[in-house]
Parts: structure tokens; sequence; C-alpha cells
């Protein structure tokens, strides 16, 4: 109803969704986003390995390298 057309309440659920896993995974969503985003630009993540960019395994990788 206010997202304009249903492609457009299907990217807003999907981006929601992320969001709200971030914030469930205890992370700073835009943090989070904004390292994930860089990734996947700048190629260092490549396909077979994003699952490591879900916000549970990207905040295990995080405190891994913190230690």
């Amino acid at each position: 109803m206010f997202v304009g057309n249903v492609q457009g309440g299907e990217t807003f659920a999907v981006l929601a969704s992320l969001i709200n896993s971030a914030k469930l995974s205890g992370l700073d969503p835009y943090a989070w986003l904004a390292d994930v985003l860089e990734r996947i630009v700048s190629g260092s993540t490549t396909i077979n390995q994003l699952e490591t960019l879900l916000p549970w395994n990207w905040k295990a990788d995080q405190v891994g390298q913190a230690a």
C-alpha cells in the first residue's frame, strides 16, 4: 500500500528482514550493511562465500578477528 507496487513491497520486505536479523544478532545494522556492501562491491567476497556475510556469521568473524 505504501511502497508503490508489489516489487517495491518485496524489496522492502527483504531489506527489513536483513536489518532486523542484524539487530537480533546484536549488530549495528548500518555498520554491518556498509561492510557487507563494500565486500560485495570490491569483490573481496565471492559468490560462493556469501553465507559468510549473513549477520550471525559476520558477527562471529568480527569477534574472531578481534581476538
